[in-house]
């Protein structure tokens, strides 16, 4: 795992990378990047006046709320489905909204320094989730290690996907309407 859009990663292999999720249309390929500007500024120069396909997810991290501003990128990008990682999110992200998001992802960090995530704010992005009508994934509480905290919000867990075909949010077995 790496950043495809980090500053070192030449333009060629970028779309080496894509041209091969382009043409296996079969895969659902998830993107996932920090480099939200770079991001967007290629997705721009590849598509001109079009969309990514929309087997290939495109989504931005955010840990708090001084970062934000890829949120701002990720929705300016030429993506047909988009996503959000809270991981780890170390801090309140503040009032935003998700509007023209498909899906976020919320999850504390996890192993031996990790700082602890506050329930406020995971659910104060579980309901700006609700109010925009976006997929809610609730990945962990992170700690020591990955499943210390467990996975349960308010006492159950969080397992919405995206429809990528119809746009609408699809519930697991285990999560529930809002």
């Amino acid at each position: 795992m790496s950043d495809l859009f980090h500053k070192e990663v030449p333009v060629s292999f970028i779309d080496s990378v894509f041209d091969t999720m382009e043409q296996a249309s079969w895969h659902t390929y998830q993107v996932l990047t920090k480099r939200s500007s770079l991001m967007a500024r290629y997705l721009s120069r590849r598509y001109k006046g079009d969309l990514a396909p929309r087997h290939i997810w495109l989504g931005v991290s955010i840990e708090d709320a001084k970062n934000t501003v890829r949120l701002a990128h990720l929705k300016a990008a030429k993506a047909s489905t988009r996503f959000v990682s809270f991981e780890p999110l170390i801090g309140p992200v503040g009032p935003i909204s998700l509007k023209g998001i498909d899906w976020v992802i919320v999850g504390g960090e996890s192993g031996p320094r990790a700082r602890p995530m506050d329930e406020a704010w995971v659910l104060e992005i579980r309901d700006q989730c609700k109010s925009d009508k976006v997929a809610f994934f609730f990945k962990q509480w992170g700690g020591t290690r990955p499943k210390t905290g467990g996975r349960l919000l308010r006492g159950r867990e969080w397992n919405q996907y995206p429809d990528k075909s119809a746009k609408r949010r699809v519930e697991s077995v285990h999560g529930a309407s809002y």
